[in-house]
């Protein structure tokens, strides 16, 4: 006859301890973001700061001079990015019209004749529409103070999350190898060996997957801008920096300059024919990324299955927002290498095999 396996009772203390950091980490998920921020950033600069830090160099002032370069790229990308999308918004608007004119006289006719639906767009109104817009530019600042009080608080807390970040960034960065030090005094000795070890592996994946994927952000914005400048897009340079830029969300990069590039087609080209050189070069760069970029600089060590991705993607957005976007994808092959581990010790222990 078979005896009930017996479990170790400090399984069900890790579970518990386990749970409860679990519903902690839900119930601050509000308030998470800008240290959820913070520490990924500080985890890609940390290497950088080690390097630039030694024996006439203070790690304080490394990590400033760090958040100083960081801070000039933003700036320097948004100086790129902005006064182009300001231009591409103004000439959206002047040529509009002409776009709804050629679906009025072109694509309506095709779907009522082929598939029976009726479509017609008032070009007056929508000019009409475009000059309103255009014209309430100079009065947006006072119509946004003036509805300051319905959405204040929100902004306020969307200015606080942002100002935060570079805070936490810069204690984190400071205080790295006291932080690291101090978590690993906390950890069992007798199971100090063995989450060493795991710890060391996800390091290593973390390490391939984020500063590999810094990467393929460069090398993709460059073969997007190029891409798109080969298919005449006007606009070549700002959605090609936000396609490939977007590239570490799985989906999101591809979408969005897929959408963002056919809209500026059908604007400049007004026809099918140069819209289908701009969707020739994102059906590349998708082939590109997928087989040959992302395989070389990255690796294929995170062995997420798509719909593990989809899943991560989504649940960790749902708990953390946007940075729970960010680090769905990382956090997911940190927590692999732990299954991993978990797998392999409960195929070893009594709980799989049982006792006679």
């Amino acid at each position: 006859m078979k005896s009930a396996v017996s479990v170790d009772p400090r399984l069900w203390g890790w579970l518990a301890i386990l749970l409860a950091i679990g519903g902690l980490l839900y119930a601050l998920s509000p308030i998470l973001a800008p240290f959820l921020a913070g520490a990924i950033l500080a985890y890609i600069l940390n290497p950088l700061v080690g390097r630039i830090a030694g024996k006439h160099v203070g790690r304080t002032f490394a990590v400033v001079l760090v958040l100083l370069l960081a801070l000039l790229a933003v700036v320097a990308l948004l100086l790129i990015v902005l006064p182009l999308f300001s231009k591409e918004l103004r000439m959206l608007a002047e040529r509009l019209p002409g776009f709804i004119h050629w679906l009025n006289q072109s694509a309506a006719p095709w779907l009522a004749q082929n598939l029976a639906i009726e479509v017609q767009f008032d070009l007056e109104a929508l000019k009409q529409i475009l000059g309103d817009a255009l014209q309430a530019n100079q009065s947006l600042l006072p119509k946004l103070l003036g509805s300051a009080h319905i959405g204040g608080l929100a902004v306020l807390g969307i200015l606080v999350n942002l100002l935060l970040i570079p805070v936490v960034l810069f204690y984190l960065l400071r205080d790295w190898h006291a932080i690291v030090t101090r978590i690993d005094a906390l950890i069992p000795r007798h199971l100090h060996a063995r989450a060493r070890k795991i710890l060391s592996e996800i390091d290593a994946v973390l390490a391939e997957f984020l500063r590999g994927q810094v990467l393929v952000m460069l090398v993709m914005s460059v073969y997007y801008v190029s891409a798109l400048w080969l298919a005449r897009l006007e606009f070549a340079l700002p959605i090609g920096l936000i396609t490939g830029l977007l590239v570490f969300i799985p989906y999101v990069g591809s979408v969005t300059g897929f959408v963002l590039g056919t809209i500026a087609a059908l604007l400049q080209f007004g026809s099918l024919g140069g819209v289908a050189w701009v969707w020739l070069a994102f059906a590349v760069g998708q082939a590109l990324e997928g087989t040959l970029v992302t395989p070389l600089l990255v690796g294929e060590r995170i062995g997420l299955h798509p719909v593990a991705v989809i899943f991560a993607l989504l649940a960790f957005g749902q708990v953390f927002g946007f940075f729970g976007v960010l680090l769905a994808l990382p956090a997911s092959a940190a927590l692999l290498v732990a299954l991993r581990h978990l797998r392999t010790a409960y195929l070893a222990g009594s709980l799989y095999a049982g006792s006679k």
